[in-house]
């Protein structure tokens, strides 16, 4: 199976997770680019209200395309209960070309199901599995194990 890793990161937490999975996988990934800037207090406020308000961004054209791939697993930090705007634009532009999906999240705080809902209908497709971490279970060897388990279960 030829999987591609795609990701937006803003604190590296994702990318952490994502080159992990990647790994796991052996894999290709892809960061996708946001042209929004994300930084400071405004860009944060900025970045938790465009997440709720589910509003896409304007993205970088990836170097990778999908439609070569088995398999894509699509990464997102949770802000605002929801997924980042540059995801959601990944998405809504390439959904067409998704055969098979998976989906992981980093994530602060609580469990957070609404995500990985919005990713599946932004899809059009259920994932063949789903992973959620919060970023302090990325510093622990428990992280390694879940990874361990989604990456199996993509196959």
């Amino acid at each position: 199976m030829k999987a591609l890793i795609v990701y937006y990161s803003l604190t590296g937490a994702t990318k952490k997770l994502a080159r992990a999975i990647a790994d796991h996988l052996k894999a290709d990934s892809e960061e996708i680019i946001d042209y929004n800037d994300r930084s400071g207090l405004w860009g944060y406020f900025c970045a938790g209200r465009d997440a709720f308000l589910k509003r896409s961004t304007r993205i970088g054209n990836p170097s990778k395309d999908p439609a070569n791939y088995d398999a894509i697993i699509i990464g997102t930090p949770v802000w605002a209960l929801g997924i980042t705007p540059a995801v959601r634009a990944y998405i809504t532009k390439y959904r067409k070309s998704l055969k098979k999906v998976a989906f992981f999240c980093s994530k602060g705080g609580s469990p957070n199901h609404w995500a990985f809902a919005d990713l599946e209908k932004l899809c059009g497709k259920k994932p063949v599995a789903t992973l959620e971490l919060r970023e302090d279970e990325l510093k622990t060897g428990e992280s390694f194990h879940k990874i361990q388990r989604f990456a199996k279960s993509i196959g």
